[in-house]
């Protein structure tokens, strides 16, 4: 095995050696001519054998097409015929067709269809059956016919199978005939039949000696698209020939291939072949002799080369220099790098002992020079390493290892190596100095990381373990058989404080809750901060009436007085607790959290537990929370509309539209069955553009039904007034001026409210909208906020209106408001007029406009819409 690897490599390195690179040129350069010249060869005769074919494709072609044309040729005669005597019968059309039939020709009969039925017929024996055929009703004929008639031009079409029996191609011809006033009638058809194998015959296709396969597609004269009728597949797929044969009304396609199909190699393949080869050897053998000649050549200086070029490389990597030392004369040489190692220039002049010492640090000198004579002395292995001072200042380290030898004459010499180890020893030294460095810093890191532990888990201000020391004591220490309670405290007023006193009070006041919350927290309890104002206290084994005490006595001494300098600090403290009844440690918080909710949205400074009643809570708060998106996704929320009346006339002067949600199992809703979770989900601007867009589109529809509603008025949450966007989408809606009012709701219009809904509220005004306020009497406007706001109208609350029957106070309240309103310019809007006695009552006090159940409930736009066409509430004024 190894013998034949070894001859095999020997092989190809001879074979593909540089010295047989003329040869190999002249082989690739002679293998593509030969290539080249192959498949010139093999296109020239293909090209031949396709020509062949393709003439005799086309005389078959030609005669089918003189054979079609004179067929339909002599036919045309009858037409002309027909033209002249419209209402020839059987004998005179026989005479006539029987003429036709002494010609030569391969037609088989002729039929005349007046009204596309066949009533002529010649010859009649045989054709009985194609008599009273109608065209009309034969669905294999009567698309071609139809054709004829409506184009007004001759159809060939076929082959078909023929009533009488048979096959043939029928060439329909549209027969139009003159009538008395001039014009020209369609008097109907005169088909004829060619027969198909008389045909075939008579072209050629079905000779004996005919040499190629033929086939032929395009039936129904529908070209090479169309189906194949005549040959095998074979021939299509076979990479045929191809012609169009011109038929009248289309064309059909002729391909054809030579019988046994083409042949894959010229006949003088292998005489070409057998020439390029013998010529490609006459040339390439005398190369290759002469290339083998001079690689032996080549082939020693090569060697020589590559090992004194291995050698340099290596020398060169490494950075290591080569001397020698006559010990007899003390002469020595160096190469380069030994003179760039010493400092000297690389002149190639010899250099002496002297040389070599003067070199050396002197405070290593007399060692170098004693391991220098010991190993000549003995005659072995010499090694040393020392310094050397260079001229300029510089400090190198060196190491150097030489053994001893005699030369051919007996003369004694050591022969070594030298390299650079300046940059190892400053590294070991710098080493050292790192580890006493590290050594002496270990005592101050081990101080700096306990200090850090500690800061991480510890609140900086109180000193009370913090958020993350909580989360890792609820992972670590969670004991699942033993009660676990969290307790989550909130400081209530405590924002206050921080923003009138400063940040120092509001430090001095957590100060306090930490001591507090610690002086009644038990030994074994944890209590944190986790937030600004929060604190938490983890506490095992209580029972629910103990974690009440211990929240009771936390409340009632966080609400005691705080003195700071001088100023009386009262605050609270709500408190939510949750306990692990079957519930996961990490679970605790949240549960606590939503029981804290609960505390402060029930009063503040109060505790709550977390129990079924609020998991319920928030379960069903889930659900409609999911319904509501799902119900904005599938469009369930639309818009209802209440009418306006004005207080004296009882004229519809506006319409209130309201949101409504259409839920597919609990029917239509009323905004307080959703707003607070929709608020919550912050969805409640997208169904105020919803319903704003529902309103627009009814009151366009109203107004082109000649519907005279003056404006439609709709609500906007406070959410959307603080949309930066809002402007923007508004004018895209091209608003008419005065017919669109917006509702906002007074607990929004505070004195002090924000830059951007100042700055949208007056865009509003500025886009033609008016603005009016909801729900006045239950919020906080003041007179002030009127001015600046200056409304088109107010709407008093109804919780103010439905009183007024029965009380002077109440309406003498209500009278107090119209006047502010009147004094001001402000129409009034009354709502919740729910009786005769209310809206008399208003009209008395000056109320402009009246909304309530007395004149109808809130309706959808088509009942609205029939309402308004109504006008049925003036009955119940």
């Amino acid at each position: 095995m190894t013998t034949t690897g070894f001859s095999v490599g020997r092989v190809s390195r001879a074979v593909f050696s540089s010295a047989n690179l003329p040869a190999a040129i002249a082989f690739v350069v002679l293998l593509v001519c030969a290539v080249v010249a192959d498949q010139q060869n093999r296109r020239v005769s293909d090209q031949l054998a396709r020509a062949d074919v393709l003439a005799k494709v086309n005389i078959i072609r030609a005669k089918l097409e003189g054979n079609i044309n004179g067929n339909l040729q002599l036919v045309q005669g009858l037409v002309s015929a027909i033209d002249t005597e419209p209402y020839m019968g059987q004998q005179r059309f026989a005479s006539l067709a029987g003429n036709l039939f002494e010609q030569k020709s391969q037609l088989r009969n002729i039929a005349g269809a007046p009204n596309l039925v066949i009533s002529l017929m010649y010859p009649v024996e045989g054709n009985e059956k194609a008599i009273g055929l109608d065209y009309r009703k034969n669905e294999a004929q009567r698309m071609a016919a139809l054709r004829a008639r409506d184009q007004r031009v001759l159809v060939f079409a076929g082959p078909v199978d023929l009533a009488q029996g048979g096959r043939g191609f029928i060439g329909r011809i549209p027969v139009f005939v003159p009538t008395a006033r001039g014009g020209e009638r369609f008097w109907g058809i005169v088909s004829a039949v060619v027969d198909v194998d008389r045909l075939y015959a008579a072209s050629g296709l079905t000779d004996p000696d005919l040499d190629i396969d033929v086939a032929l597609t395009g039936k129904d004269a529908l070209g090479g698209g169309g189906e194949r009728f005549f040959g095998g597949e074979k021939v299509i797929a076979g990479n045929p020939v191809s012609a169009d044969v011109q038929v009248p009304s289309g064309s059909w396609r002729i391909s054809a291939i030579p019988k046994g199909g083409w042949l894959t190699a010229p006949k003088n393949e292998w005489t070409l072949r057998s020439l390029m080869l013998l010529a490609g050897a006459l040339v390439v053998l005398p190369i290759m002799a002469a290339g083998r000649l001079f690689g032996e050549r080549q082939k020693n200086y090569a060697e020589l080369r590559r090992l004194s070029g291995r050698l340099e490389l290596a020398l060169e990597a490494s950075g290591i220099g080569v001397w020698e030392h006559d010990l007899t004369t003390n002469e020595m040489v160096w190469d380069d790098r030994v003179n760039e190692i010493y400092g000297k220039s690389a002149d190639g002049k010899p250099r002496g002992y002297d040389d070599w010492a003067q070199a050396i640090h002197p405070e290593d000198l007399g060692r170098a020079r004693q391991d220098f004579d010991s190993a000549a002395a003995q005659k072995g292995p010499y090694s040393s390493q020392y310094r050397l001072l260079h001229p300029d200042g510089t400090v190198r380290h060196v190491r150097t290892r030489a053994t001893y030898f005699q030369d051919i004459g007996g003369t004694p010499k050591l022969i070594g190596a030298e390299w650079d180890v300046t940059s190892d020893v400053l590294l070991n030294e710098n080493l050292v100095r790192e580890r006493q460095l590290t050594e002496s810093k270990n005592a101050e890191l081990n101080l700096a990381k306990a200090h850090i532990e500690y800061a991480a888990l510890h609140d900086s201000l109180t000193g009370l373990p913090n958020r993350r020391y909580l989360d890792e004591l609820l992972v670590e220490n969670g004991e699942p058989d033993r009660r676990t309670a969290l307790l989550h405290l909130d400081l209530d007023r405590f924002k206050q404080i921080n923003d009138t006193l400063g940040h120092a009070a509001g430090d001095a006041m957590l100060m306090h809750a930490s001591e507090v919350i610690m002086a009644k927290a038990g030994p074994d309890d944890f209590v944190a901060r986790i937030g600004g104002d929060e604190f938490v206290v983890v506490s095992r084994g209580l029972d629910d009436d103990e974690l009440s005490a211990l929240a009771d006595r936390i409340i009632e001494d966080m609400r005691q007085p705080v003195d700071y300098r001088g100023h009386p600090c009262r605050f609270g403290v709500s408190i939510g607790i949750a306990a692990n009844s079957g519930v996961d440690v990490k679970q605790l918080l949240v549960n606590a959290d939503l029981a804290l909710y609960r505390a402060k949205s029930r009063g503040r400074n109060r505790y709550e537990f977390f129990n079924e009643e609020l998991q319920s809570e928030i379960v069903r708060t889930k659900q409609i929370a999911d319904e509501i998106l799902g119900g904005l996704e599938r469009h369930e929320f639309v818009a209802y509309y209440q009418p306006q009346f004005d207080a004296r006339t009882l004229e519809i002067v506006g319409v209130e539209a309201l949101s409504r949600w259409r839920h597919p199992q609990r029917g239509i809703l009323a905004p307080d069955a959703y707003l607070k979770v929709a608020e919550e989900l912050n969805v409640v601007s997208l169904i105020d553009r919803i319903v704003l867009k529902h309103a627009l589109e009814n009151f366009e529809r109203w107004s082109r039904s000649h519907l005279n509603i003056p404006r439609v008025s709709v609500n906007v949450s406070a959410r959307r007034l603080e949309d930066k966007d809002l402007i923007e989408g508004l004018r895209k809606l091209a608003i008419k001026a005065g017919t669109v009012s917006f509702e906002l709701v007074e607990s929004i219009f505070l004195d002090e409210n924000d830059d951007l809904v100042t700055w949208n509220i007056d865009h509003i005004k500025g886009l033609g909208i008016d603005i009016e306020i909801d729900d006045f009497g239950t919020g906080h406007a003041s007179i002030v906020s009127l001015l600046k706001l200056r409304p088109r109208r107010l709407k008093i609350d109804r919780q103010l209106i439905t009183p007024i029957t029965g009380s002077m106070a109440q309406r003498h309240l209500v009278a107090s408001i119209i006047e502010i309103g009147k004094s001001l310019g402000i129409e009034v809007v009354a709502e919740g007029v729910e009786t005769m006695e209310h809206a008399r009552i208003l009209k008395e006090l000056g109320c402009d406009i009246l909304q309530g159940y007395l004149f109808s409930r809130p309706m959808e736009a088509k009942a609205f819409k029939a309402f308004a066409q109504s006008r049925k509430w003036l009955a119940a004024g």
